[in-house]
């Protein structure tokens, strides 16, 4: 590998591979035991993402999921009526959404695939869904993601996701962006306050910022109030 920046890219190239705690995970080997007592394995929808058509603050129509790993959103809003492209890095995991996803006869377009990677239709979804990708997303590259986000809605449309509370049972490293890069590390995923939040995606109208609602499997939704869960409309 190179090691000259010629460009912004290799900027960034430069900054992933400062993070070796972010390469070294392997989310394969992660989904790969199904059966790992892992909260968000059941398959379930999050709780926020049902209560958003509930109270018919969003309608169905096209939308994008970043991070999908085993497929259990993907498979809700399918049911409900959504075109979904559902996209993961994880071959492992994007396997087991794809057997979800038969054995219950739902259409899932699932792809393996970098976010980042994509080639993407703009101006094309109604709703982009993200529980759990952000927060792994390192600040070098949280401008990308941000641009990303506005290339995929379609104005008017709609951008969800949950993410790690700052210091939350489940991760949320209470940490200043430069502290990443001075300790090489982003501790397993970095926490947002409502602040954060509305600061990072100041671009987007904030319909609705709160902690995740804590929810049993025998309810039939996925939460938690270790994350947050935040609706936003594109202008």
């Amino acid at each position: 590998m190179k090691e000259t920046i010629y460009s912004y890219e290799d900027l960034l190239n430069m900054l992933d591979h400062l993070l070796e705690e972010e390469r070294q995970f392997n989310w394969n080997d992660f989904y790969s035991d199904r059966g790992r007592k892992v909260p968000f394995f059941r398959n379930l929808p999050d709780e926020n993402l049902v209560s958003y058509f509930e109270s018919e603050k969003l309608k169905p129509g096209r939308v994008l999921e970043f991070g999908c790993g085993p497929g259990r959103n993907a498979i809700y809003l399918s049911k409900i009526g959504f075109t979904v492209d559902a996209v993961d890095q994880s071959a492992e995991g994007l396997r087991w959404g794809k057997d979800r996803a038969n054995k219950q006869n739902v259409q899932v377009n699932f792809i393996e695939s970098n976010i980042f990677d994509l080639s993407l239709e703009e101006n094309a979804y109604d709703l982009v869904y993200d529980s759990g990708c952000f927060h792994h997303i390192p600040p070098h590259r949280r401008m990308n993601y941000i641009e990303l986000v506005f290339r995929a809605l379609k104005p008017g449309g709609h951008f969800a996701l949950t993410c790690f509370v700052e210091g939350g049972e489940l991760g949320g490293a209470s940490m200043s962006d430069w502290d990443v890069y001075r300790e090489r590390s982003m501790r397993g995923g970095l926490g947002f306050t409502e602040k954060k939040l509305r600061e990072t995606f100041n671009g987007l109208e904030a319909m609705e910022i709160r902690k995740m609602i804590e929810k049993t499997p025998d309810q039939g939704v996925f939460g938690t109030s270790a994350l947050m869960a935040a609706l936003f409309r594109k202008k």
